[in-house]
């Protein structure tokens, strides 16, 4: 291979951001790293604890100069603590309670916590207005549904993020919240008018930008206003024209995992990658399905195109070069912080979350209470993470039921002459949820209902605890509130 050849090659590996499996590295991608690979996505399958993830980042760094960065919003996405559950609330709780220096103060114990791991960019915060309650991916992921609220809140996350040198990818430009599809598994649409996608979705982004952001993450989402039916990840309109032009944004453009539905399943990985590319991103996530060989046929492709002049080499150029800035921004880790002890984020997380609580009604003293935690389908951002009351309620016997199979008669003769706690997840989505609480709630009057998930939905009677999110903070919180 010519000189030549090996500089093109570097150049497109660049642009990538990888994922594997296990909590060590792979030979491979301490080779691609040697080769300039431009860095890896971490995923809760890659972590055990923080001393583990360290020696993961230390062995990267070792190889390279990458970009190490995953999802830590706080809340139900997190994946430090993806086995345990985030000791911080999310966005939902925070825009609940909109105190802009509290935002601020936990995304900076998330971002200490970060650093100490070796970690440099965080995929976070979401800059999503949630104005579609029903909406599959996005709900408490957001900080609420107000364009203004979401802008100041987002800006906080930024700073907080960022004064501790993990750089903000502020998420899902140009906005995934007025959505009903998730783009993991379909191509979503946001049909409005420019005026009103300037107003409401582009607000927090400018203000993002306006306070600095290092990083924005494009949404697989189709406006046609600006996009047509193309996903915004592969619209040189929204990337180039809208984000870069309009909105004046200079820094570092990363896609949303591109093994999403909405990419592989029109474009397909390789051809999105080229497509996106194209459009102006510079940081390509792949997400955790692809193979190596699919790192290898990706960059191959991305070679080809400059090749035949579908991709202009200054393209890469200009991504190496905003990369480059980015790296040069975050240095070497910050790991010497007082909030980056397990102390702190405890103290931080669990203040957010119990200001973030609210108790309608009067719950009942708790007497050998039987917890029935409504199993709900965890979405595929979120994953498997586990959520509920029972590490927080020893003395409670928790059942989890799926609604639709639930032997209401049996809980309720089990529950006789004791307090009946039902733990619920947006409810407002899932119809069986509503009617198994429902049921409950009519048979028992003085049932005590969680809500651990946006409160839209509740029941028409019965003590109603909402806590706007089911990480481990939202359940101590509530549990709190439930036996004060």
């Amino acid at each position: 291979m010519s000189q030549s050849d090996r500089g093109l090659r570097r150049l497109a590996a660049g642009t990538l951001l990888v994922a594997f499996q296990g909590t060590t590295a792979p030979g491979w991608v301490l080779s691609e790293l040697e080769n300039g690979l431009g860095g890896v996505t971490l995923f809760g399958f890659n972590v055990a604890d923080p001393g583990q993830v360290l020696d993961l980042t230390t062995s990267l760094r070792g190889a390279g100069e990458p970009v190490i960065s995953l999802d830590e919003e706080g809340g139900d996405v997190t994946r430090l603590a993806y086995h345990v559950g985030s000791p911080y609330p999310g966005n939902a709780a925070l825009g609940a309670v909109d105190d802009v220096e509290l935002t601020r103060r936990v995304y900076r114990a998330i971002g200490s916590e970060l650093a100490a791991c070796g970690i440099n960019l965080d995929m976070a915060p979401s800059a999503d207005v949630n104005t579609e309650a029903d909406n599959p991916v996005i709900g408490t992921r957001s900080f609420g549904t107000d364009a203004e609220l979401v802008a100041r809140h987002t800006v906080a996350a930024v700073q907080g993020l960022q004064s501790v040198s993990v750089a903000a990818c502020v998420k899902h430009f140009p906005g995934h919240g007025a959505t009903r599809v998730d783009s993991h598994l379909a191509v979503p649409v946001v049909d409005v008018s420019m005026d009103v996608l300037r107003a409401r979705e582009l607000a927090p982004f400018r203000a993002a930008i306006g306070a600095g952001a290092k990083s924005v993450m494009t949404a697989h989402v189709a406006v046609p206003v600006v996009t047509g039916a193309t996903p915004a990840t592969l619209s040189g309109a929204a990337l180039t024209g809208l984000l870069r032009g309009e909105l004046g944004y200079d820094g570092v453009v990363i896609t949303d995992a591109l093994d999403m539905h909405a990419i592989t399943k029109s474009v397909g990985l390789a051809g999105g990658a080229v497509l996106s590319i194209a459009a102006g991103s510079d940081l390509l996530c792949l997400g955790p399905l692809p193979t190596y060989d699919d790192v290898l046929a990706i960059i191959a492709e991305i070679v080809s195109s400059v090749r035949d002049g579908r991709l202009p080499l200054v393209r890469l150029e200009e991504a190496a070069a905003r990369v480059a800035a980015l790296r040069s921004w975050a240095g070497a880790p910050e790991q010497n912080s007082a909030e980056q002890s397990s102390v702190g984020q405890n103290v931080v997380g669990l203040h957010a979350a119990r200001r973030a609580v609210r108790l309608t009604g009067a719950a009942t003293p708790l007497v050998e209470p039987l917890v029935i935690e409504v199993d709900t389908p965890p979405t595929i951002a979120v994953g498997d993470v586990p959520w509920g009351v029972g590490p927080w309620l020893p003395e409670a016997e928790i059942v989890r039921v799926k609604p639709a199979a639930a032997d209401v008669a049996g809980l309720l003769a089990k529950a006789v002459n004791r307090s009946l706690v039902v733990v619920v997840k947006d409810a407002h989505r899932h119809h069986e949820s509503q009617d198994l609480v429902s049921a409950l709630v009519a048979a028992r009057p003085d049932t005590t209902v969680i809500e651990m998930g946006l409160p839209v939905w509740r029941p028409d009677s019965a003590a109603y605890i909402a806590t706007y999110g089911a990480a481990r903070a939202n359940a101590q919180a509530a549990v709190e509130l439930l036996t004060a």
